[in-house]
């Protein structure tokens, strides 16, 4: 998961942290790794195409060549099994990493979203950056379990 912008301590924190872990070690058994959470700096710019723009920039440099999920509100909503899908997709054909990235409080710039693999909404509501951040967490735990055929997801 990569995200603009800190992660203060506290509850969500906490349970994004959990997530992670739980995904990290469901994973291992599946081929996938990672599940880190690698914060970036917001953007000091005065204006918002610019501020965008400068963390377009630091996203991309994290990135490379590898996929990403742009977690963005104008993105699909989708259920967790196609989720999961996608990701053991992408495990299957060899990717290194995939990455799900949460953009700044302006969003994603332009150049950004259209690099994306896949962009996903959690629905048409505004949601706190922080609790998008368990949502992804939460996701991401739920794929493993999902592929690794774990009770964990009901469907």
């Amino acid at each position: 998961m990569i995200a603009v912008g800190r992660l203060k301590d506290g509850p969500e924190r906490l349970l994004a942290d959990r997530y992670l872990e739980r995904a990290r070690q469901t994973g291992r058994t599946l081929g996938l790794s990672g599940f880190d959470n690698l914060e970036l700096a917001e953007s000091r710019a005065a204006r918002a195409d610019d501020r965008k723009a400068e963390e377009a920039s630091a996203i991309a440099g994290k990135l490379g060549e590898d996929r990403f999920i742009a977690f963005h509100e104008e993105g699909e909503t989708i259920d967790s099994e196609a989720f999961a899908a996608l990701i053991g997709r992408w495990r299957d054909e060899g990717r290194r990493a995939v990455f799900c990235a949460i953009g700044g409080a302006d969003g994603f710039a332009p150049s950004l979203l259209k690099r994306a693999d896949k962009r996903v909404a959690f629905g048409a509501m505004t949601l706190p950056h922080q609790l998008v951040r368990v949502l992804v967490a939460e996701q991401l735990y739920r794929a493993t379990t999902i592929l690794a055929g774990h009770p964990y997801h009901r469907a």
